[in-house]
C-alpha cells in the first residue's frame, strides 16, 4: 500500500462528520446522512435548551429580588427533576405504543446509522429517534434525580451578581453566563436525553449506562470548588482557583470533544494507581480489583500512622508496614490458603498452577522474617540513639548520605555495564561480542553473571538498609500528629523496598540539595520535611523522564514521516512546517500529557498531537491474559514461555535489561517468533509481568518490521567482531533499544527443500522395502507390549509345563479376534432393519469413530435379519433392546446378492502355532483379512525379510514373564505360522497403501500416502476399516519417509543394530506426522526433542521438509520506548471505539520501520488488537 492511502475510507467519513458533531452538542443529531422532517431538528433545539429556560426562570427571580440564591437553585431542580422524568415516562409510553414484544436492546456503534420514518412532531417514531431511553428502571429514576441537581446547583454556580463578585466585569459576566449555560446544557442533554459516544472511551461496552454520568460529573468536580469557596472563610486561594475554573469552564465542551478528560471507569482508576504509586510509595496493580484493595491498605496505613503517640512506634509501624505491602501478599495469600487446604484434606493437594507461581515455603519466610526484624532493630535504635541532631557535614545523616551516594554510582555502573549498549547509544566494550550460540555467550558472560550477583545483593539487602538508616536518623520524625509527616515518611519507608532503585535517586537527590543549601530560611529547608521533599522529587522524576520519552516519540514521528519515503504524504511537508512553527505549543502538550501521566496521541500515527486522555498503566480495562487469537501457532509460545520466563527472572534480578518498572515494555525475537513482554506490578523481590505472542504468519507489514528488528538484533549481537571500541548505535532514536540476550529453552525452526531425494528413483525404489521392515518391526513391537497386559502362561498352571491351558488359548484368541468375522456386508453382523433406520447412511455407526474395544466373541448376541419391508417376529431368546455395546453397525442389504448363510458363518481357520507363546505376539485376526490374491501371498513370502523378523525377535526379552524357556527367541523365530501371520499382516497394509501393483511410487503419491490423502481403492478402503492397523501403517510409512531422508543425508544404513535405533529414536524422541495434527500440538506442549513435517508447495511444485529441534538457544531482547506504546495504543483506542475504522488496510496500521507500528497494533488486548497467545499474569520472583 502506497503512503497516501485513505486514512479513513469514504463511508466512514461520512460516518465520522456525522458522528463528531453529536459529541459536540452531547447528543443532538442534527446530521443524518438521509432527509428527516424540520421538526426533529426543532425538537432537539427546544429539548437542548430547556435546562437553560428552567435555570433562567430562577435567575431572573433572584435578580429581581423575588427569592434567595437557594430557593432559586432548588425551584430550577425540581423543575428540572420533572421534566426529566416526563420525558424518560414519553420515551416508555412510546416504546409500549409501537412494540408488544421486542428484541433485547444491544448498544450498537453504529446506530447513528438506523433509519427511521417519522409520522408526526410527536409521534411514537420521533420520539424514540430524539429520546432513546434507558435501559434500566434504576437510571430513568437515578439519572432525572441527577439532572434535577445538576440544573439546580448550575443555577446557582451561573448566577450573574455572583459572576460579578469574582470579575467585576459586566461583559466577562455575559460571556460566562452565557457559554456556561451551554455547557450544562451540553451536560444535561447528554444525560437525561440522548448520551453521545465519546471521544475518550476506555470500555468497548457500556453495560451500565456510566458514559452518560460523565459530563455531569466534571461539572459537579468544578460546582464543588465554587461551593467550597462559598462557605470557606478568607480563603483566597480559593478564590483565585474559582476564578481560574469559572474561565475554564467554558472550555469543557472542548475538552470532551478532544478526549482529553477521561471516562468516569479511567478516571478512578487512574486516580488509585496514581495516589497509591506517588502518595503512598506503592506500585500500579495487574488488576483492578488488586488495586483497590491495595489502594485501601495502604491509605488505611497512613491514616494510621497519624494517630500513633510516639516517635519510635511511629517508625516501627511505617518500617514494618512499608516492608509487607511491598511483598507479593496475593501470592503469599494464594500459598497460604494452598498449605490450608492441603493440610486439610490431609492429602497431596491438587495442581492449582495459575501462570507461573512464586513457590513460597519456609526459606523465603524465614528470609522476609530476617529482613523485617533486622530492619526494624536498625530503625529503632538508630532513631533512639542518634535522631535528633540536625543535619551537618559530619552528622550521622549525612555520613548516611555519602554512602547511599556511593550506592547509587555503583548500582547504576554495574546495571549499564550488563546491557549491549551504554545509555543506549554507544557499544558497551565489556559486552560479549559475536554472540550466536548459548555455549559461547555463557562463557564469556561469567564475569557479567557475577557482576549481576553483586547488583542483586546490594539492590535487595544493602540499599534498603542504608536508607532506612538516612530515614531514621531525620529529625522531621520528632513531629507528631503532622499530615505532611504520615504522608511523606509513610511513602518513603514504602517505596525503599517496593521501588528500591528510584527511591535511591531520591533520597540522593534530596540529601544532595541538603549539603548545597543551609541557609534555613529558603523555602525548601523551612516549609517542606524530607518526606514532603521526596514526594515531591519522585514526582518530578516521573514526569521528567516521561516528558524526554514522549519527546523522543514525537520527534521520531516527525523525522521519520519525511525521512521513510514510505510514510511520505502528500500533507506531510506541510504537517513538519506546522509543527516547527507551533514547536512551542506542542512542547506544551507533550508536557501537559507528561504532567497529566496521560499517553501522547498521535492522530492516526501522523504528526499531530493530540493529549490523550488519563488511563491506567496497563493501558486496557479487561482481566489481564483472559483474551487472545488462539490459532494452531498459539503452542509454540504456550511451550516456551515458562523457560522464557525463567530467563526473564534471572535478567530482571541482574539489571541487564535496564530499569524496569510498571509500564515498561521489552520486545523479544527468535527466528520467526515475537514475544512482547508487559510488566505490570513490581515490589520487593518479585515482578509481575505478562507475555503476549504474535503471530507467525507474516503479512507484509508484520514482515517488513520484524525485518527491521532483526536488523537491529543483528548489529548490536552479531555483527561486533570488527567494530570498534564504544562504537555508535545505528539505529538510535528507534523505539527498540537492544538489552540483552536470554538463554531459552524453545524451538528451532528448520525448513529444507527435498528435491533430490524425494523425487529420487533410487531412493524411491527402495521405499517399499524399507516399509515392510519398518511395518514388520512396529507389528512385533505392538503385539509385544500387548502382551505385557495378559497374564504369563507359566503362572496358570505350572503342570502343564509352559504350555496354555485351553481356557487360556481360547482367551488369548478371543483377544485377538475382531468384533466382527470379516469386513463384508454380511447379514450376519448388523442388526434388524427398523423403521427407524437411514437408508442413505454415509458410514456404519461404530465402524470407525464410534468403535468400541472388542470384546470375547461369545458375549455377541445373534441377530436373526429380515428382507427389508418383510413382517418378522422376534425370537424369544432375542433382547428387546440391545445396549451399544452390543450393536455392531448399519449397513445397507438392499440390493446385495444373496448370501450362504452357512458359508458365512464359517470363520478363518485356526492357526496352530509350533510354540505356545507365540500367541503372545499373534496380530489380530482380523488384520490379515485383506481381499489379495494368493499369488501376492506367495510374492509376499519371498519379498518378507526373514533375516530382520528373526533379528527383531531376538531383540525381544519378555522379562514380563515370570516362567520362560531359555530359548524363547529360538522358538519363536522357528514357528512358520508366526511368520505367516506377519506376512499377511504386512501385505494388507501394503495392499491398502499401494495397491497390488509393484511400481516404483511417484513422488505425488508418497505425499499423499504420508498425509493419509490417498485416493479410494478397495484396499485402502478395507485398510481404513481397521482403524488401528490403519493408525499403525500411516505411523510405519511416515517413519519410513523420514528414514529416506535420513538416509539420504546421512548415509546408508550398515546393519540391523543400527536400523533399530533409528526407529527407537523416532519412537521415543521424534513426532513425525503434519503441522495439522493435533498430536502435532500435543507433541509441542509435552516437549518431544523433535518434530518432523512433509509439506508441499503447489505454487512452486516443490516439496519441503520442516525439522523441529528442542535446545537451549539465544532470544534477544530489546526494551521499548514505553511513551511510543502508549501513544500508538491511544490512536488504536480512538480509531477503532469511536471512529470505527477497521478497514484492514488502513493506514494507521501499515508497516513502520522506526514506530513498529504494525507489531504494536497487534500486541494490543482483543478485540483492539490480535495476538495469538497472552499469559496470565506470571510472577517473577527476583532472589
Amino acid at each position: 500500500m502506497g503512503p497516501d492511502v485513505p486514512l479513513l475510507n469514504d463511508y466512514k467519513q461520512e460516518f465520522f462528520l456525522k458522528r463528531f458533531p453529536q459529541t459536540v452538542l452531547g447528543g443532538p443529531r442534527f446530521k443524518l446522512g438521509y432527509c428527516a422532517p424540520p421538526y426533529v431538528y426543532v425538537n432537539q433545539i427546544i429539548l437542548f435548551l430547556i435546562p437553560w429556560v428552567l435555570g433562567g426562570v430562577g435567575t431572573l427571580l433572584y435578580q429581581l429580588g423575588i427569592m434567595k440564591d437557594y430557593y432559586t437553585a432548588a425551584l430550577s431542580g425540581g423543575l428540572m427533576f420533572v421534566t426529566a422524568l416526563v420525558l424518560q415516562m414519553t420515551n416508555l409510553y412510546a416504546k409500549q405504543k409501537t412494540v408488544t414484544v421486542e428484541r433485547m436492546q444491544i448498544q450498537n456503534t453504529l446506530t447513528d446509522e438506523d433509519e427511521f420514518e417519522f409520522s408526526s412532531c410527536i409521534g411514537s417514531e420521533t420520539v424514540k429517534f430524539i429520546i432513546p431511553g434507558k435501559k434500566y428502571i434504576i437510571n430513568t429514576i437515578f439519572h432525572s434525580l441527577l439532572a434535577g441537581v445538576l440544573c439546580g446547583l448550575g443555577t446557582w454556580y451561573l448566577l450573574p451578581n455572583r459572576i460579578t463578585l469574582l470579575y467585576s466585569n459586566i461583559g466577562g459576566t455575559v460571556v460566562i453566563f452565557v457559554f456556561g449555560w451551554l455547557t450544562i446544557c451540553i451536560g444535561e442533554y447528554s444525560l437525561i436525553i440522548n448520551t453521545a459516544t465519546e471521544t475518550a472511551t476506555f470500555q468497548a461496552l457500556d453495560t451500565y449506562e456510566i458514559t452518560a454520568l460523565m459530563r455531569p460529573f466534571y461539572i459537579f468536580v468544578f460546582i464543588a470548588v465554587d461551593l467550597a469557596h462559598r462557605f470557606a472563610v478568607n480563603a483566597p486561594i480559593l478564590e483565585q482557583t474559582n476564578q481560574i475554573l469559572h474561565i475554564v469552564f467554558l472550555f469543557l465542551p472542548f475538552l470532551w470533544a478532544m478526549g482529553i478528560l477521561p471516562p468516569l471507569d479511567a478516571l478512578f482508576l487512574w486516580g488509585m494507581e496514581q495516589l497509591l504509586a506517588f502518595g503512598l510509595g506503592g506500585s500500579p496493580m495487574s488488576s483492578n480489583t488488586k488495586l483497590l484493595v491495595m489502594f485501601l491498605i495502604s491509605a488505611g496505613t497512613a491514616i494510621a500512622s497519624y494517630f500513633i503517640p510516639s516517635t519510635l512506634g511511629v517508625i516501627l509501624f511505617m518500617t514494618g508496614f512499608g516492608f509487607i505491602l511491598s511483598l507479593n501478599l496475593s501470592e503469599i495469600g494464594f500459598a497460604f490458603k494452598h498449605t490450608m487446604v492441603s493440610h486439610l484434606a490431609s492429602s497431596k493437594s491438587k495442581n492449582m498452577h495459575r501462570g507461573l507461581r512464586i513457590q513460597f515455603g519456609w526459606r523465603e519466610f524465614i528470609f522476609y522474617l530476617t529482613v523485617l526484624t533486622f530492619a526494624l532493630i536498625e530503625a529503632s535504635l538508630l532513631h533512639q540513639f542518634a535522631g535528633f541532631s540536625s543535619f551537618s557535614k559530619g552528622s550521622p545523616q549525612a555520613i548516611a548520605s555519602y554512602i547511599l551516594i556511593i550506592l547509587l554510582i555503583i548500582m547504576w555502573i554495574l546495571r549499564e555495564i550488563q546491557r549491549v549498549y551504554l545509555f543506549g547509544v554507544f557499544r558497551n566494550p565489556c559486552y560479549p561480542k559475536d554472540v550466536r550460540t548459548v555455549t559461547v555467550f555463557m562463557e564469556k558472560q561469567r564475569r557479567l553473571m557475577k557482576v549481576g550477583v553483586v547488583r542483586r545483593i546490594l539492590l535487595t539487602l544493602v540499599s534498603p538498609f542504608a536508607m532506612i538508616a538516612f530515614l531514621a536518623l531525620d529529625r522531621s520524625l520528632q513531629n507528631l500528629h503532622s499530615v505532611s509527616v504520615c504522608i511523606g515518611f509513610t511513602r518513603i519507608f514504602r517505596m525503599v523496598w517496593q521501588n528500591t532503585e528510584n527511591a535511591l535517586m531520591d533520597i540522593v537527590v534530596v540529601s544532595v540539595a541538603q549539603m548545597l543549601v543551609f541557609n534555613p530560611d529558603l523555602w525548601w529547608n523551612r516549609s517542606l520535611d524530607t518526606g514532603i521533599r521526596l514526594l515531591l522529587v519522585g514526582i518530578l522524576r516521573d514526569r521528567l523522564l516521561q516528558f524526554v520519552s514522549k519527546l523522543q516519540f514525537a520527534i521520531a514521528i516527525l523525522l521519520t514521516s519525511w525521512t521513510e519515503k514510505k510514510q511520505r504524504r502528500k500533507s506531510t511537508a506541510t504537517l513538519i512546517t506546522l509543527n516547527v512553527v507551533f514547536f512551542p505549543i506542542l512542547l506544551t502538550f507533550i508536557a501537559i500529557s507528561a504532567l497529566l501521566s496521560s499517553p501522547l496521541l498521535p492522530l492516526f500515527t501522523l504528526p499531530v498531537f493530540l493529549i490523550g486522555f488519563p488511563r491506567p498503566v496497563r493501558s486496557w480495562p479487561g482481566p489481564v491474559g483472559t483474551t487472545a487469537c488462539v490459532c494452531s501457532d498459539t503452542v509454540y509460545y504456550q511451550q516456551m514461555v515458562p523457560s522464557l520466563a525463567v530467563a526473564l527472572q534471572s535478567a530482571l534480578a541482574a539489571g541487564s535489561l535496564g530499569l524496569s518498572l510498571p509500564g515498561s515494555h521489552y520486545l523479544c525475537r527468535f527466528q520467526d517468533r515475537l514475544m512482547w513482554i508487559l510488566v505490570l506490578e513490581k515490589g520487593f523481590t518479585y515482578c509481575g509481568v505478562n507475555i503476549k505472542g504474535l503471530e507467525l504468519q507474516e503479512t507484509s507489514c508484520h514482515a517488513a518490521e520484524a525485518h527491521r528488528v532483526d536488523e537491529i538484533f543483528e548489529m548490536a549481537f552479531e555483527h561486533q567482531e570488527h567494530t570498534k571500541i564504544l562504537s555508535p548505535n545505528h539505529h538510535f532514536g528507534h523505539i527498540l533499544t537492544p538489552c540483552t540476550v536470554l538463554p531459552v529453552r524453545l524451538y528451532s525452526d528448520a525448513r529444507n527443500v527435498l528435491s533430490g531425494i524425494i523425487d529420487s528413483h533410487e531412493n524411491l525404489k527402495h521405499l517399499k522395502d524399507d516399509f515392510i521392515k519398518v511395518l514388520v518391526w512396529m507389528l512385533v513391537q505392538y503385539c509385544y507390549k500387548k502382551s505385557k497386559t495378559w497374564e504369563s502362561p507359566g503362572s496358570a498352571n505350572k503342570s502343564n509345563k509352559g504350555s496354555f491351558s485351553e481356557n487360556q488359548r481360547k482367551a488369548a484368541v478371543e483377544r485377538s479376534r475382531p468384533l466382527r468375522e470379516e469386513d463384508s456386508f454380511s447379514v450376519d453382523t448388523i442388526e434388524d432393519w427398523t423403521d427407524d433406520s437411514d437408508i442413505f447412511d454415509l458410514e456404519p455407526s461404530g465402524r470407525m469413530k464410534d468403535r468400541k474395544e472388542p470384546g470375547p466373541l461369545g458375549d455377541i448376541p445373534k441377530v436373526h435379519v429380515s428382507i427389508p419391508g418383510s413382517v418378522e417376529t422376534q425370537g424369544q431368546g432375542i433382547p428387546q433392546e440391545m445396549s451399544p455395546e452390543d450393536k455392531l453397525y448399519r449397513a445397507v442389504v438392499l440390493g446385495l446378492p444373496a448370501v450362504d448363510k452357512g458359508k458365512q458363518q464359517e470363520a478363518l481357520p485356526r492357526v496352530e502355532f509350533s510354540c505356545s507363546y507365540s500367541e503372545l505376539l499373534s496380530i489380530p485376526e482380523e488384520w490379515r483379512t485383506a481381499p489379495v490374491p494368493p499369488s501376492k501371498v506367495n510374492e509376499m513370502r519371498q519379498r518378507f525379510p526373514e533375516e530382520w523378523y528373526h533379528f527383531i525377535l531376538s531383540q525381544l526379552d519378555f522379562f514380563h514373564l515370570k516362567e520362560k524357556p531359555y530359548n524363547l527367541p529360538e522358538a519363536l523365530m522357528k514357528d512358520k505360522a508366526l511368520k505367516d501371520l506377519y506376512i499377511h499382516g504386512v501385505l494388507s497394509c501394503c495392499f491398502g497403501l499401494f495397491g497390488l501393483d509393484n511400481t516404483v511410487p511417484a513422488p505425488s503419491h508418497v505425499f499423499r500416502a504420508y498425509t493419509g490423502g490417498i485416493p479410494w481403492s478397495v484396499g485402502l478402503d478395507w485398510l481404513t476399516g481397521k482403524p488401528e492397523l490403519f493408525q499403525l501403517a500411516l505411523k510405519a510409512f511416515r517413519y519410513t519417509f523420514k528414514l529416506m531422508v535420513d538416509k539420504a543425508s546421512l548415509g546408508p544404513i550398515e546393519n540391523f543394530k543400527e536400523l533399530v535405533n533409528y526407529l527407537e529414536e523416532y519412537e521415543n524422541d521424534w513426532y513425525i506426522g503434519l503441522v495439522s495434527d493435533l498430536e502435532w500440538q500435543q507433541a509441542v506442549l509435552q516437549e518431544k526433542p523433535y518434530l518432523f513435517s512433509l509439506g508441499h508447495d503447489p505454487n512452486m511444485g516443490i516439496y519441503t521438509g520442516r525439522v523441529l529441534t528442542l535446545q537451549e538457544l539465544l532470544v534477544q531482547v530489546g526494551k521499548l520506548n514505553d511513551e511510543a506504546v502508549r501513544g500508538q495504543w491511544a490512536n488504536l483506542s480512538w480509531e477503532l471505539l469511536y471512529a470505527t475504522n477497521d478497514d484492514e488496510e488502513r493506514y494507521s496500521i501499515q508497516a513502520h520501520p522506526v514506530l513498529l507500528r504494525n507489531l504494536t497494533v497487534q500486541a494490543a488486548d482483543p478485540p483492539l488488537g490480535y495476538p495469538v497467545y497472552s499469559s496470565e499474569l506470571l510472577h517473577l520472583p527476583l532472589f
